[in-house]
């Protein structure tokens, strides 16, 4: 399956959890149920994934987790605030560039629609959903 599929996947499942369970749950809750509907939807997806940095010979394993990789391609940072702060992409981003993954996605569950608390996050990937 493509990236763009696995991605349009992803963001229809995560819509529905929003639709059908609404915001105000914490992140966790988003991060076990929305793992299992990929699980469901025939997806390897993993949770709090470690991120480690490399810099001038020095290793730090766990220096980030990354909440769920799907197919060992696309990133979920899943949030449950009132709204997205600019710093979130920006961290979605430092892990797509660490893994040198393509793309991420920030889904926030704590807005009132799905569509306001998602971002996109691209490194280097020009794909489009479609």
């Amino acid at each position: 399956m493509d990236l763009e599929a696995i991605a349009k996947t992803v963001v229809d499942r995560g819509y529905h959890l929003h639709r059908d369970t609404g915001p105000g749950m914490l992140e966790t809750v988003y991060e076990v149920l929305l793992t299992e509907s990929l699980r469901d939807a025939g997806f390897r997806c993993r949770r709090q994934v470690p991120v480690p940095i490399r810099y001038k010979g020095v290793v730090v394993d766990n220096a980030f987790k990354i909440d769920l990789l799907v197919e060992e391609v696309l990133i979920i940072e899943l949030k449950s605030t009132e709204r997205i702060s600019p710093v979130h992409g920006k961290q979605v981003l430092t892990y797509l560039r660490l893994m040198n993954l393509p793309l991420g996605f920030v889904m926030n569950f704590g807005q009132t629609t799905f569509k306001a608390g998602l971002q996109r996050v691209a490194n280097d990937y020009f794909g489009r959903i479609g």
